[in-house]
């Protein structure tokens, strides 16, 4: 009798760490930059909400910033926790680089524009979006005017951006100033005038924003989808561009980048989850609910919340990163950045 409960006690074990087995399997883990998680509606909530009904696997989802997600990816290469990676340019290519994703080709993948997709179906846009700046509207009656306004002492402790070489939004905000300073020696020299302003070092640019509504900052950087959904639970920030030294002011696309993690350990799901994000339907959702522009060339972009945002970059010029030579530069100018500002 005793070997016989124990027999039947071990089959009870074995079904169930299998059925436990399985259950684990109907999950897929997504690393991703912040900015489209935010809010009580949000364009994951929605579409993760309605792929696990459709397919039963549940989304479990970790945020950072652009360069922390993939960090956290490197780490952990010995034992992968992670199966879709979403982060911004140019951590993506940094991780393509590095070996960190597989290739894998979504299906709509064709309607996708050839500059935001890599040829080899190693990275694709999910959302396309911009560069931008926040300031106080209940602390600053206009928006700064150009780069040199935010020099001036009535700005002491009252800036902050994300760092460079962490952070997607802070990476871009470097590559602006080279941009519209004509040059690195020039930019680099201008942000160690602005460090006499400068808060300090944030690794989350999402995080800022609520210090900007509140008072504590009166400028920050951000993108300007992040800001548009933001704007709703956060009535004083007010989105910007200030000019260069020229007098321009301009921005560059910052795409929302997905990619396949190497040796995922749910990859099949995070095949399905790629292809859920891409597909027309929910692509059809980014202007309405993350207030970003589709990837998908065949989904326009309609409705006020898109007309709002074209609108709002109306005379902002448009420029193209040589995203290839910024992931090649990018340690290399982050440490220039460091040392400049002494961060």
């Amino acid at each position: 009798m005793r070997i016989k409960q124990l027999l039947a006690m071990a089959a009870l074990a074995i079904t169930a760490l299998y059925h436990a087995g399985a259950r684990a399997e109907e999950v897929v883990t997504v690393y991703s930059a912040d900015g489209l998680h935010d809010g009580d509606v949000s364009w994951y909530g929605t579409q993760f909400d309605a792929f696990t009904k459709a397919t039963g696997i549940k989304v479990q989802y970790i945020e950072g910033g652009s360069g922390v997600v993939v960090q956290r990816i490197e780490k952990e290469q010995s034992n992968p926790q992670a199966d879709v990676l979403v982060t911004l340019p140019p951590f993506i290519q940094k991780a393509v680089a590095d070996g960190l994703t597989q290739p894998y080709t979504p299906a709509g993948a064709e309607a996708v524009p050839a500059g935001s997709k890599d040829a080899g179906g190693a990275y694709i846009a999910l959302v396309n979006n911009y560069l931008s700046f926040i300031y106080d509207a209940s602390a600053l009656k206009a928006a700064p005017a150009s780069f040199a306004d935010l020099l001036a002492p009535q700005f002491k402790n009252k800036i902050q951006y994300s760092t460079p070489g962490q952070a997607g939004d802070g990476t871009a905000v470097m590559l602006q100033v080279i941009h519209a300073f004509g040059g690195k020696d020039a930019a680099f020299d201008y942000f160690k005038q602005l460090q006499a302003n400068n808060r300090g070092p944030s690794s989350s640019t999402g995080k800022l924003t609520a210090l900007v509504n509140k008072g504590e900052l009166w400028v920050a950087n951000g993108d300007l989808q992040m800001n548009l959904d933001q704007m709703k639970s956060n009535p004083n920030i007010r989105i910007f561009w200030p000019a260069g030294p020229d007098g321009s002011r301009s921005t560059f696309a910052l795409p929302y980048f997905a990619a396949l993690v190497k040796d995922a350990p749910h990859a099949e799901n995070g095949k399905k989850l790629l292809d859920w994000l891409l597909s027309k339907p929910a692509q059809s959702t980014i202007s309405d609910v993350a207030l970003g522009l589709p990837a998908r060339g065949d989904v326009p972009a309609t409705g006020a919340a898109a007309e709002r945002l074209m609108g709002m970059m109306q005379g902002v010029a448009i420029w193209t990163p040589d995203w290839k030579q910024v992931s090649e530069d990018l340690s290399k100018d982050a440490a220039r950045w460091h040392e400049a500002t002494g961060s």
